[in-house]
């Protein structure tokens, strides 16, 4: 069975976890390093992805500097997205095996993962149709029970996907809204979604454990969905990492 190396960052800002992922998916490529998982949650940032739209940033460079709100180009797919303290994000540096080179497999996958996690806290999640709606959403009108997607009464997204590829390596990730501040969201149109909310965990009533405790449960989905090994690594020097209590 594969092996991947997980590692726990804590709270560290998108500029510098970017360039970790740039570097250790240049690792992977020439084969120096083995697959690496990224667990973290960031300081709060907006971030643009390649099909972006700047109108749907909704607060001007001014008030982003009021607020401690960061914005960041990135190479990833997708429009814009918000990622903030209390959300889980992780950013798998995999090299896709022959029997799994396909982009919406893998998109399938991250979302599975995310999709367990909602459910060991008692709500069903779904995986939302590509190209508009990737991500994972869960019906508030009745979120113990996922419809599909045409049925859902009142979709709204828990989790966002957005990803890059080269030469089969996957970067950036996804990141699950467990208790982060749905407010925040009110700085952008979340993936040029105008007509569906957000929610996390939290708002949807369940009580989660600490992000570093949800960042182990999803060690342990990741190696089930990718059949792989997945051992925790104490964090090199002179990577990111966040505060201690983090």
């Amino acid at each position: 069975m594969a092996e991947v190396t997980s590692y726990w960052l804590g709270r560290v800002r998108y500029a510098e976890a970017h360039a970790l992922q740039e570097e250790l998916l240049q690792a992977r490529i020439e084969g120096n390093i083995g697959d690496t998982l990224l667990l973290l949650e960031h300081a709060p940032v907006v971030t643009l992805g390649r099909g972006a739209k700047l109108e749907h940033v909704l607060v001007d460079e001014q008030r982003r500097a009021e607020i401690g709100l960061d914005l960041h180009e990135t190479g990833r797919g997708g429009d814009v997205t918000y990622h903030g303290p209390g959300q889980l994000v992780a950013y798998p540096i995999f090299q896709l095996e022959p029997g799994r080179q396909d982009v919406r497999r893998y998109v399938r996958d991250l979302a599975e993962v995310m999709i367990r996690l909602v459910k060991q806290h008692g709500f069903a999640a779904g995986a939302g149709a590509p190209p508009d709606h990737i991500g994972v959403w869960v019906d508030l009108a009745d979120p113990k029970n996922w419809p599909g997607e045409e049925q859902a009464v009142r979709p709204a997204k828990v989790g966002a996907i957005g990803v890059r590829l080269s030469r089969w390596v996957t970067m950036h990730g996804f990141a699950l809204n467990v208790t982060t501040e749905l407010g925040a969201f009110d700085a952008i149109v979340p993936c040029g979604i105008r007509d569906r909310g957000v929610t996390s965990l939290a708002a949807l009533g369940a009580k989660p454990a600490p992000l570093p405790a949800l960042a182990t449960a999803a060690e342990e989905h990741f190696a089930a969905v990718f059949e792989k090994r997945v051992s925790r690594a104490q964090i090199p020097d002179g990577w990111p990492r966040g505060a201690p209590e983090n």
